[in-house]
């Protein structure tokens, strides 16, 4: 399974990208490089700078490929919540679609944190408009606050914050403002 799935985003990196306007194929094999980088990250925080010296690709073009992995639904940009045109510009998090996709690109074993953090913003994302937060993980719909995490994951992060909540793995019920991170699998 988690090689055809291996070989469907290099399907897409390699040939369906390739039609895109402004798409230069001779970057495919660093654009799948990039792919591996943000299914190893915890979850990936980009410098688009630091990814644009690192892979040869110029920085603006960095922003368009981003863009394009996106709308091939291979990544999921997470932007910083507010209303300025600077969070427009620059994602607060870069994660892969979905965590199918962690495992089958990902060398090694992944960070737990990472999947957590993605099948969070993979089900949530489709029915509502989530945002990166400051003081917790996750915004959603400008009303909710989340953080997510393992089940010793303690309300520090998120003390008095009305609206706040944790979705904890490894716990298989809730109490107060601690929601199994499991249940969020059946919103999308």
């Amino acid at each position: 399974y988690y090689q055809r799935l291996r070989q469907l985003a290099r399907l897409i990196v390699e040939f369906d990208m390739a039609e895109i306007k402004g798409f230069d194929s001779r970057n495919s094999k660093k654009m799948l490089q990039l792919l591996s980088i943000i299914s190893q990250q915890v979850p990936f925080k980009p410098n688009i700078q630091k990814l644009a010296e690192k892979s040869h690709i110029h920085r603006n073009t960095m922003n368009s490929y981003l863009i394009y992995l996106e709308d091939a639904r291979l990544i999921k940009m997470l932007y910083p919540s507010g209303n300025s045109i600077a969070t427009l510009q620059k994602p607060e998090k870069i994660f892969l679609e979905n965590t199918n996709m962690i495992h089958a690109l990902a060398e090694g074993e992944p960070e737990k944190g990472n999947i957590r953090e993605t099948f969070f913003y993979n089900q949530l994302s489709a029915p509502h408009s989530i945002k990166a937060s400051g003081k917790g993980d996750f915004e959603v719909d400008r009303k909710f606050l989340f953080e997510v995490g393992g089940r010793n994951k303690t309300q520090k992060q998120i003390a008095g914050i009305p609206n706040a909540y944790l979705a904890l793995d490894d716990i298989e019920s809730g109490y107060k403002n601690e929601i199994p991170l499991w249940l969020f699998g059946f919103l999308y």
